[in-house]
């Protein structure tokens, strides 16, 4: 399909401009912007809000904190078997059906603009960047500098020159940084990969932004890898809402979910993008997931809860709805956890 030729009045729009007048109009793009269909109004705090936020009270964090997993990355894994590291915030390494994934890969100090401001971290990375395998696939959820680390995805397409994929809209971040195979997705859009999986960008509550003009020009989502029957699910960054149902409806209930249940404090102003512990149990239960793991809390202190608080509270919140501790966990940065998932079977 050719693209239509363009005028010389919207040569002078900025590209991204250009690019999303291009796209349809959907239930999440109004022509200009994308939104939550599940918020109404949508998710816009101004800068009265974003200046009460700083104003809460913080509770203070370690000056830093060891880790003490010796991961398991370069283990031989039988046909049967997905393995699943934690690395840091959103960051797992998935290895399934021979293929190693990276989700929302942050190596980097801070978590911000040219790596030099933003939160800084209060933990290195549970698997050091030269002890990887060899990265096959990159999953990047949206473009927050928590998710989406220029400096990290640079490293990893001269180290491995993997795959990407990314939601619709942020194609301007990631070509220049010279990655070869790179895959574009609004929600619902899937592909398959090495003849092996099918990866589908799968909905959420969030929104986008890298500065103070580009407020949900590129969208956000998680990702359902497929495979042999076997389904894997990282909801990306989310706050709680009906796209779960709507995700075990259209896709089925994962085998393994990737659920967010940090950065939820204070609740007026995180409770429309961010789940806390209690809410992501309920996406545990929307999904009919049968192993989920907690992740985003541990390593950028973002929002004002303690650094232990949202494991304590995952805790609390599996009692209450009378769900084992086993059925959803907590791994500590750099451990590695071996799940035995027989091929043409879902949980």
């Amino acid at each position: 399909m050719h693209a239509p030729p363009t005028s010389p009045a919207s040569q002078t729009q900025p590209r991204q401009a250009r690019l999303n007048q291009a796209r349809p109009v959907s239930d999440h793009f109004d022509g200009r912007r994308f939104f939550n269909p599940t918020l109404k109004p949508d998710f816009a705090p101004n800068l009265r809000m974003l200046r009460r936020m700083l104003r809460e009270p913080r509770t203070g964090w370690p000056l830093s904190v060891e880790n003490t997993c010796v991961p398991r990355v370069h283990a031989p894994l039988n046909d049967d078997e997905i393995a699943i590291t934690f690395i840091n915030h959103a960051t797992f390494l998935i290895q399934i059906d021979g293929l190693a994934i990276l989700t929302d890969p942050i190596w980097s100090e801070r978590a911000g603009p040219f790596n030099r401001m933003g939160p800084r971290r209060y933990r290195k990375p549970g698997v050091d960047f030269g002890a990887l395998p060899k990265i096959d696939l990159v999953l990047l959820s949206h473009n927050h500098y928590d998710h989406l680390d220029k400096a990290t995805l640079r490293n990893l397409r001269r180290a491995f020159s993997p795959a990407i994929c990314f939601a619709a809209g942020d194609r301007r971040l990631i070509r220049p940084l010279g990655f070869r195979d790179m895959h574009e997705f609004d929600w619902w859009d899937d592909t398959s990969f090495a003849d092996r999986l099918k990866i589908t960008f799968t909905p959420a509550q969030h929104s986008s932004a890298r500065g103070l003009h580009d407020r949900h020009k590129s969208l956000w989502g998680g990702y359902m890898i497929e495979s042999r029957g076997r389904r894997v699910y990282f909801s990306g960054d989310t706050g709680y809402s009906t796209h779960f149902s709507d995700i075990r409806s259209r896709l089925g209930s994962p085998d393994i979910a990737l659920l967010p249940i940090g950065a939820y404090e204070p609740r007026w102003f995180m409770t429309p993008i961010h789940c806390n512990p209690a809410e992501a149990v309920r996406a545990h239960r929307d999904l009919g997931s049968r192993q989920s793991i907690g992740m985003h809390f541990g390593t950028f202190q973002l929002t004002t809860e303690a650094i232990d608080q949202p494991v304590i509270d995952l805790k609390a919140a599996l009692a209450d709805h009378g769900i084992a501790e086993s059925e959803f966990i907590t791994q500590p940065e750099g451990e590695t956890c071996v799940y035995r998932m027989p091929t043409g079977k879902s949980g």
